[in-house]
């Protein structure tokens, strides 16, 4: 059964209309009522409903009105709308999708239609609110692994967009860029299983504190544990994988060349190109012009060298990316 929490905004001049889907949902749903699109404003800054049933020949103010003018604030723009219309034309349907409603049901109104509709689009309401509250953990707990040895947790930030810049630049479609920019923020989660008497040292580390800073990728790995989501699952090959070398020195697996997932690659490159040119506890900023000879030199050795060309080809933008999100 749908949440009886959900709430539905049902806008109509007509109180007979009002009247048929207050019968229609008032059993399943929390009604509210307006018999305008200006009362509608009104009402939606208060109670921010979680679907709106629209009408659409009103007095004064339009449904499409009402519509285009809550698609236009980002506070409202992502409540679907649907529009309930003696209108059904396919024109006056086709403007209604344009402008950003998600369905159109037809005057007179069937209870199950109305119903079907209804609960389909909160179905959908409730997905993308678990993706986004999905996402948004994996962000947090990115940038609180962040914080053990960057207060700003602007690192994970910039690095991610470097991340989507070589991804693209590889071929990567529009949206394996984005995955792996929502994934690249995990890439040091096992951090967090680091004492902070190594990850906070001043000065280089011994061979023994080196050898457990080197278990942190298999710590991230085992935090994110097996998932059914392939976000958690990106990250946990980022998190695994991102300090293992083209030439196979890297660890923890000594993986070589392309026996490294082309995601850990490419965060790898741009984790490195970051921290170089970043504070850190041990170590001052170093200069772009200076962190780039480094990557250089390190082509075909820690770096995969068509990587490393990617990068080099994309520099305005990874410039641009260091700029906007500085500590």
């Amino acid at each position: 059964m749908p949440n009886s929490k959900q709430k539905i905004l049902i806008v109509d001049d007509e109180p007979i209309n009002l009247k048929v889907l207050n019968n229609i949902l008032k059993d399943i749903y929390k009604l509210i009522f307006a018999k305008s699109g200006t009362e509608a404003l009104r009402l939606i800054e208060k109670e921010k409903p979680d679907l709106i049933l629209l009408d659409v020949m009103m007095p004064e103010m339009t449904g499409y009105e009402v519509c285009q003018h809550l698609k236009q604030n980002p506070l409202y723009k992502t409540i679907p709308i649907i529009f309930v219309t003696a209108l059904n034309d396919a024109v006056d349907e086709a403007k209604g999708l344009n402008i950003g409603a998600v369905d159109y049901i037809s005057k007179p109104v069937t209870p199950a239609v109305v119903k079907a509709r209804v609960k389909t689009h909160l179905s959908l309401v409730d997905i993308d609110e678990l993706k986004r509250t999905r996402l948004q953990v994996i962000q947090r707990l990115g940038r609180a692994a962040e914080y053990k040895d960057n207060e700003t947790g602007m690192h994970v930030m910039r690095m991610s967009h470097y991340s989507k810049v070589i991804a693209l630049a590889y071929g990567h479609s529009a949206k394996e860029a984005d995955a792996l920019f929502l994934a690249a923020p995990m890439h040091d989660i096992g951090k967090i299983g680091i004492p902070d008497s190594i990850m906070l040292k001043p000065g280089k580390l011994t061979d023994e504190e080196f050898v457990i800073m080197q278990k942190h990728p298999e710590i991230g790995a085992e935090i994110l544990g097996e998932s059914d989501s392939d976000l958690i699952e990106l990250a946990k090959i980022v998190a695994m994988t991102h300090h293992e070398k083209w030439d196979g020195t890297g660890y923890p697996n000594q993986l070589k060349g392309t026996d490294i997932p082309i995601e850990g690659r490419i965060v790898a490159l741009a984790d490195v190109f970051d921290a170089l040119t970043s504070v850190r506890p041990y170590k001052e900023a170093w200069p772009v012009q200076k962190a780039l000879e480094l990557i250089h030199s390190q082509k075909s050795k820690h770096f995969d060298p068509e990587l490393v060309d990617l990068f080099e080809s994309q520099l305005d933008k990874i410039i641009e990316i260091k700029n906007r999100w500085k500590d």
